[in-house]
């Protein structure tokens, strides 16, 4: 309608031509229950009113649904309700809704518009590079320390088991307790590197407390296991009881609970081996049995069977020569060489392997790759001390004098 045509009309008539239905006129903000709007009665129009443009009156019903009509006269804008800002402009809400839509946070507002969509939302007009003026930037890849380069020094701890001092656990628990010394200096801190030429002192205390480590001999029989216990079978050091310990031992020591305190095996039995195991709370000892440079002798007594010919009573006439020499060297365990063994034949059925050595069920392996079935196997010797007469089942304490 023209300004003109405004001005022509009563005040009363403007009214009418505003809200043509004569109801109240709805809040814009406010939310509308679509389901309690009913069907308007048509009522007759004014002369002020009929002179208003048809586009001002509700469209025609036809042959509308209800539920369509209701959609419509929803969504149909009222001629007192404020103009809604137009799609772009700041406060603009999504068409087709009656409910605003919540105020986003600031940080988070124009990056959650502009990924709305058209039919949940509107999208911002504004280029690609101003759309996203608060989206954190991505993030910086993590720089890893650098390590400092190899100058030739090496850990301490490392470098007193080298040298025969103590076991690394031995060494770092001195340290920590401050009996080691560098130059003349206390180390105390773990981790320490030093050059190999430094002189190391060891603190008196540190080998008073070393001296009093024990190192035990057992005759482990079948069914125990050398380290903790597993699958329900009990670990050998619970024989390591007073009336377990073998009447010939002639050490004057008598067997306290200290004395179990982190006693370890140093060179393990499998649950099927009996023989000579050794456990020792001594750090240099174990280094010296089964450290990755040890050369010590491990001697074995080796019960064996034919694959082949299980009932043969003579194995060592159906085993081949050949085969007895890739015994002694040229097999490979793990996809690595094996070092070279001694093996000889005790009698018809007994082999006797002396390693420097030790795998895991290493002569049983051995045995399979030649046809040979283990029956038996007994530890009788460990460098230079051997199983002699200890009881299976007993243990007696290293003497003093006695060395791997």
């Amino acid at each position: 309608m023209s300004e003109r045509r405004k001005l022509s009309l009563t005040p009363e008539a403007k009214e009418a031509a505003a809200n043509p239905t004569g109801r109240k006129p709805v809040r814009p903000n406010a939310p509308i229950v679509r389901d309690r709007v009913r069907r308007a009665e048509p009522e007759a129009e004014t002369p002020a009113a009929q002179e208003a443009p048809a586009e001002r009156h509700a469209s025609p019903r036809s042959d509308r649904s209800d539920r369509g009509d209701r959609r419509e006269r929803a969504d149909r804008p009222r001629d007192d309700a404020p103009r809604p800002p137009l799609r772009g402009e700041q406060g603009a809400r999504p068409a087709g809704r009656s409910n605003p839509r919540p105020p986003q946070r600031e940080s988070r507002g124009d990056y959650r518009d502009d990924h709305r969509g058209h039919e949940g939302g509107y999208r911002s007009e504004a280029p690609r590079d101003q759309r996203y003026p608060e989206r954190p930037a991505g993030r910086a890849p993590i720089e890893t320390p650098r390590q400092a380069p190899e100058d030739g020094r090496v850990r301490l701890s490392k470098l007193m088991s080298e040298q025969g001092l103590s076991s690394r656990r031995e060494a770092d628990d001195w340290i920590v307790q401050g009996w080691v010394s560098v130059d003349g200096e206390v180390v105390t801190e773990l981790g320490t590197r030093v050059w190999p030429h430094q002189t190391i002192t060891v603190d008196s205390q540190a080998k008073v407390e070393q001296s009093q480590r024990v190192t035990i001999l057992l005759n482990k029989p079948i069914g125990y296991v050398s380290g903790q216990a597993e699958d329900g079978y009990d670990p050998a050091v619970v024989l390591v009881r007073p009336e377990n310990r073998w009447s010939g031992d002639t050490t004057p020591w008598q067997l306290t609970r200290g004395h179990l305190h982190k006693l370890a095996p140093a060179g393990r039995l499998d649950i099927d081996s009996t023989g000579l195991l050794v456990l020792t709370q001594d750090g240099r000892i174990a280094r010296h049995l089964i450290g990755e440079d040890a050369i010590v002798e491990k001697e074995y007594l080796v019960r064996v069977q034919s694959m082949a010919q299980p009932d043969a009573e003579n194995v060592s006439a159906v085993l081949p020569e050949d085969q007895l020499e890739l015994l002694r060297h040229g097999l490979s365990l793990d996809d690595k060489p094996l070092k070279p063994a001694k093996v000889s034949w005790q009698n018809e059925q007994q082999l006797r392997f002396v390693l420097r050595e030790g795998k895991k069920r290493q002569i049983r392996r051995m045995c399979e790759q030649v046809g040979l079935k283990v029956v038996g196997l007994k530890r009788v010797r460990m460098g230079q001390v051997v199983l002699g007469k200890l009881p299976l089942g007993q243990w007696r304490f290293l003497g003093p004098h006695e060395r791997f």
